[in-house]
């Protein structure tokens, strides 16, 4: 279902589930950007909308905002007890091993100091030395999934903070892909009315699914 230029993967009258374009920030905070996914939600539905927790900008996927304060407050504490599943698509350089926890501490803010931080991840398929991983964060750190991979030396693709430029440069050129290459699959939450798990799964778009199509093709090809 879409709304305008919104694409809505859930709604009902406490929350509204959308998969968030790569490019955009989902409000307002570290930049002074004049569009936002929460102001493009808030638009779309002719509400106020409360963010309950971020994408990065490069990345895509599943993104839930509460549409009332009781809502929000009840959706904003299932992340923080650590009741809500996020399941993360990645393209990263190198080879991890089929599957395995990454238990490695990281800040939760930039500058602050390190606390614990989980990861699990498995591999779904290679593609020469590229990766195509499924992670699904246990905590909720700044950067984890970015983090956590370039910590067992498969950074993502199209990261400029903790990736490779030289591979970066390379997907650019070669594949057209001039975004993060990390889309948010899906997300389980609890709903704040009764606690029913809702689930919404996010399509991946087109820039990436075209670079990876190009790359499937080509590692494929005898």
């Amino acid at each position: 279902m879409s709304q305008g230029s919104i694409d809505i993967l859930y709604r009902d009258d406490d929350l509204v589930i959308v998969n968030k374009p790569s490019g955009l920030l989902v409000h307002r905070g570290w930049a002074n950007d004049e569009v936002v996914m929460m102001t493009l939600v808030r638009d779309a539905l002719g509400l106020y909308v409360y963010p309950i927790h971020r994408l990065d900008r490069g990345a895509s996927g599943a993104l839930v905002f509460g549409l009332s304060t009781d809502a929000a407050r009840a959706l904003c504490a299932a992340f923080e007890h650590s009741q809500v599943e996020k399941r993360y698509v990645a393209l990263v350089r190198g080879i991890p091993p089929e599957q395995g926890i990454i238990d490695y501490p990281i800040p939760r803010a930039p500058g602050g100091e390190r606390v614990p931080a989980v990861t699990e991840y498995r591999r779904l398929r290679v593609f020469g030395r590229y990766a195509l991983v499924e992670a699904v964060p246990r905590t909720g750190r700044l950067h984890q999934i970015r983090r956590h991979l370039k910590h067992i030396s498969c950074p993502l693709i199209g990261d400029v903070n903790y990736g490779k430029g030289e591979h970066n440069r390379l997907f650019r050129e070669r594949y057209n892909l001039h975004r993060l290459a990390l889309h948010a699959a899906s997300l389980t939450v609890p709903h704040p009315a009764d606690g029913r798990p809702i689930q919404a799964t996010a399509p991946m778009p087109a820039d990436l699914t075209g670079p990876l199509a190009q790359l499937e093709a080509e590692t494929a090809a005898p």
